[in-house]
């Protein structure tokens, strides 16, 4: 296995979508070339259970909590369907809003470095990794087996925690539940009113994270502190406020 070697600088940790791209031209899934390889146990374990489930289309369907058989399928799939990196699996508001796509070849070496993904499969992975298209969402829970949360958070928790980067925390409260990281760096997106209330953006979340994200990844600057990172996002076109030691808040009309 060749591990890569990532340059230590600031970790933006995006939240997975329900939506993904299907097929790809890498290799069937092997979990042994993903981040954090001290994760391979869970991953192998929680794999295992979501193609054992999706075997059985009717149960599977109420715990997936989708109809669609063809989304049911792909977990019946996981060990040989082709792979795709994760940027490009992810699909929807905030990966439109990122564009990946219409990147520069430096600025996608630097999303491979910068970026990670939450995953209820995976734990997390990072924007390079290899992985198929599959169907578990954060609050699932898999027949017979604890909470995705419980599960996770022993291991998935100090794994990203252990890293030496500056961690800017964008996933949802589900996939930061299923591995906290202390001192990581969040944000929250607010509407402004006419009459100078505020309040907190559900709709167009993902779109302004997405931005958010982007903005850290296309910088020629290495953030490492706050108020480095409010500075980024606000060079991007976003009015970011510091809200505390640890929170920044996007404001937007």
């Amino acid at each position: 296995m060749v591990t890569r070697a990532y340059e230590a600088s600031v970790l933006i940790l995006l939240p997975p979508s329900e939506t993904k791209t299907d097929g790809g031209t890498g290799a069937p899934l092997d979990l042994t070339v993903l981040s954090w390889p001290e994760l391979t146990d869970v991953r192998t374990d929680i794999a295992h259970a979501a193609a054992r489930l999706s075997a059985d289309p009717s149960t599977a369907a109420s715990v997936l909590g989708t109809t669609k058989n063809a989304e049911i399928e792909r977990n019946t799939r996981l060990w040989t369907s082709p792979t795709a990196p994760a940027i490009e699996r992810y699909t929807g508001v905030l990966y439109d809003a990122f564009d990946h796509r219409s990147m520069t070849r430096a600025q996608r070496a630097k999303t491979r470095d910068r970026v990670a993904i939450g995953s209820a499969l995976f734990g997390a992975v990072r924007a390079g990794d290899p992985i198929p298209t599959y169907r578990l969402s954060g609050g699932t829970r898999l027949p017979g087996r604890p909470t995705l949360a419980a599960t996770w958070k022993p291991v998935l928790g100090p794994a990203l925690a252990h890293a030496d980067d500056l961690v800017v925390d964008l996933r949802s409260g589900v996939y930061q539940q299923l591995g906290p990281v202390p001192g990581a760096i969040t944000a929250t997106v607010v509407t402004e009113k006419s009459d100078g209330s505020r309040g907190v953006v559900s709709h167009f979340n993902k779109h302004h994270k997405g931005v958010a994200a982007r903005s850290l990844v296309v910088t020629r600057r290495n953030p490492r502190d706050i108020a480095a990172v409010a500075a980024v996002i606000a060079d991007g076109g976003q009015r970011v406020e510091i809200a505390g030691e640890r929170e920044l808040v996007v404001v937007t009309d």
